[in-house]
């Protein structure tokens, strides 16, 4: 077994803006992504509204299927692949506070209120970044 100089740089960690504060608590848990028609790749940061009906993960902005209703609940925690055969177990926030120019939902999609009082209901706060 190779020792380790306690002086000796092990790695890098990147600030990539994602979660801009301490409270609320960041908590991390386990989704599943539904699979899709294609192939789809998911960013770190992507918003996920989960199914009533089934409890499954569609990307925020995604359309319902009849008597199903999707309600924004929880941030993708790392990039992930979703193929068209099985859906897909990942581990998204559960909690935590977060820049919202740093969230990802469907494409022209945009964030309403009531998916931030959902989130905000989740412990998932959104904080603006103010730049000066």
């Amino acid at each position: 077994m190779a020792e380790k100089m306690l002086n000796e740089k092990l790695g890098e960690v990147e600030y990539d803006g994602l979660i801009v504060g301490l409270n609320p608590k960041k908590r991390v848990g386990p989704g599943v992504i539904a699979k899709g028609a294609a192939e789809t790749t998911y960013v770190r940061g992507t918003v996920f509204a989960k199914s009533a009906k089934d409890g499954k993960l569609y990307i925020l902005g995604s359309t319902a299927t009849s008597g199903d209703t999707l309600t924004a609940d929880c941030i993708l925690v790392q990039d992930v692949t979703v193929g068209t055969t099985d859906d897909e177990t990942v581990v998204v926030y559960l909690a935590g506070c977060f820049n919202p120019e740093k969230l990802t939902v469907k494409d022209s999609y945009t964030m309403t209120e009531t998916d931030k009082d959902a989130l905000r209901m989740r412990d998932i706060a959104l904080l603006p970044i103010i730049e000066m």
